[in-house]
C-alpha cells in the first residue's frame, strides 16, 4: 500500500492511477480501498465471489456494465454508488465499449496487500 506521511502521524495518501486490473491502493486495519479495471466484454467475480467479512462499496469512475447481486441485475454507469454486503454473491460485468473503472472500499478489510482475499474476519 502506498503510505505518506503528511504532517500527520499515519496518514496515508494515494493516487488513483487505474492501471492494473484490480490492486489495493491504501488501507488500515478497520478498512481498505482498491481500484479495478474491467476490459469492454470482462468480468470480475462470479455466482459464487463473495466476501465474508467484509461490505463492499463499488463506485463507478466511468464505463458501463451490470452488477449482478444475489442473481439480481442492477445497471452500471459514472457515478453509481452501489453496497456489496458482506455474503453477498456478486459479479461485475463490463457492458460497455471502454474500459470500466472502479474504486471499491471495504470494510474491514477484505484483501492482503497482495491482492488475495483475508479469511472472514481477519484484518
Amino acid at each position: 500500500m502506498t503510505q505518506f506521511r503528511v504532517g500527520v502521524e499515519n496518514m496515508q495518501i494515494a493516487q488513483i492511477k487505474y492501471e492494473d486490473e484490480f490492486k489495493i491502493i491504501i488501507g488500515n486495519h478497520q478498512s481498505q480501498a482498491g481500484e479495478m479495471v474491467i476490459a469492454p466484454g470482462d468480468k470480475e467475480g462470479g455466482p459464487k465471489n463473495r466476501h465474508r467479512g467484509a461490505d463492499q462499496w463499488l463506485y463507478i469512475s466511468s464505463g458501463e456494465g451490470v452488477v449482478t447481486i444475489d442473481g439480481k441485475e442492477h445497471a452500471l454507469s459514472a457515478g453509481t454508488l452501489v453496497l456489496i454486503e458482506r455474503g453477498e454473491n456478486h459479479e461485475i460485468r463490463n457492458t460497455g465499449s471502454a474500459q470500466l473503472k472502479t474504486l471499491n472500499f471495504y470494510v474491514p478489510p477484505a484483501f492482503k496487500e497482495d491482492g488475495d482475499p483475508l479469511p472472514a474476519g481477519e484484518s
